[in-house]
């Protein structure tokens, strides 16, 4: 590098002094300091401004490089995933191609095939049909025989109801209307009539709508159909189909579940049995009883005849109910015993009906 030339100092003309003179030598050894000094000056310094600019320019260039590298990375790593994708397509592909060509039947044996899956399709559709028709059977059968079971439910349940209460007691029934028992209104007590009730069925329908007396005879005991009569002591008496032996005395009533009321405080509970002659006067005491309606619904008494009697008539004298402050109820009285030949006398052993 060149170095700058330091400029001539001008002095003020002055005669030149000859050599050798002291003023001569000053100025030669100015001159030769100020030669030296200039040789050894050091070089100029960079400035800052520069430095700064340089370090900016690297730091640029580092970043450029840096997310150089980075983006070549992914690169490298994107390649490599899509490498993987491809080798397990390709096994993919393999295997499926392998079950293709070893594991699928061949094509000559495919008509045979979709022949045999079409018969079993018509085998099917057939068998379906069948079924259906079946099914409509069916139906109309169900049909039919609810229409006939609603028809004759209540039919067949008396009849079921009447076969096993025979079963059940096993003793002829001499109080059977319809083998010719019958009742002695006279010395019946009245029949149980609401006066509200009552009036409002007499004159509307012209039907008095308290069950007689002669129910008591008959084998229908379902809940509502029984002779019921004022207060909690009554009567009846019942004229048998000939004279009679008493032995027994049944009484039925239908049990506390089956009440309408959801009780049976109705039902009779303290009765006597009383034995009566043709004349009506003479009454014999047969016994006294207690109808307990905890027990079952038919409960069969024995009688207290001993020599046996023979009577034409019977009286059932009910003494006290469960309860109930209006009225009783009395479903079915029987009468067990042997009825003895016409004519015979009161001790004249008899042969069984």
């Amino acid at each position: 590098m060149d170095l700058p030339c330091a400029r001539p100092q001008w002095r003020p003309w002055a005669p030149a002094e000859p050599a050798g003179s002291p003023v001569a030598s000053e100025e030669q050894l100015d001159l030769l300091s100020t030669l030296d000094l200039r040789q050894e000056m050091p070089p100029p310094r960079m400035s800052k401004n520069f430095l700064s600019l340089l370090l900016q320019v690297l730091s640029v260039l580092l970043s450029l490089v840096g997310d150089a590298l980075v983006i070549v990375y992914r690169e490298v790593c994107s390649i490599r995933f899509l490498l993987t994708v491809v080798s397990l397509l390709s096994l993919f592909l393999a295997a499926l191609w392998w079950e293709l060509l070893y594991l699928v039947p061949p094509l000559e044996n495919e008509p045979k095939e979709m022949l045999t899956l079409s018969e079993y399709h018509e085998r099917v559709h057939s068998q379906g049909q069948q079924l259906q028709q079946l099914q409509a059977e069916l139906d109309k059968l169900h049909k039919e025989v609810s229409s006939v079971r609603a028809a004759n439910s209540e039919r067949v349940a008396k009849i079921v109801f009447q076969r096993l209460n025979e079963d059940f007691v096993r003793k002829p029934d001499y109080a059977l209307s319809s083998v010719g028992a019958t009742i002695d209104l006279e010395k019946t007590s009245h029949d149980y009539e609401d006066a509200n009730t009552a009036y409002f069925w007499n004159r509307f329908s012209f039907w008095n709508y308290a069950r007689p007396p002669t129910v008591i005879l008959e084998p229908d005991v379902f809940p509502g159909n029984c002779w019921a009569f004022e207060g909690d002591q009554g009567q009846v008496v019942i004229r048998l189909p000939g004279r009679v032996q008493l032995s027994d005395i049944t009484l039925q009533h239908p049990p506390p579940s089956v009440a309408h009321t959801g009780g049976a405080n109705s039902a009779p509970r303290d009765f006597a049995v009383y034995g009566l002659q043709v004349d009506d006067e003479t009454e014999v005491f047969l016994g006294k009883f207690t109808f307990d309606v905890e027990k079952s619904e038919i409960q069969t008494f024995h009688l207290q005849n001993d020599p046996p009697a023979a009577f034409p008539k019977v009286k059932i004298q009910i003494l006290s109910n469960w309860g109930h402050p209006r009225f009783t109820c009395l479903y079915r009285v029987r009468a067990h015993g042997m009825r003895t030949s016409e004519g015979a006398g009161d001790s004249a052993t008899g042969e069984p009906h």
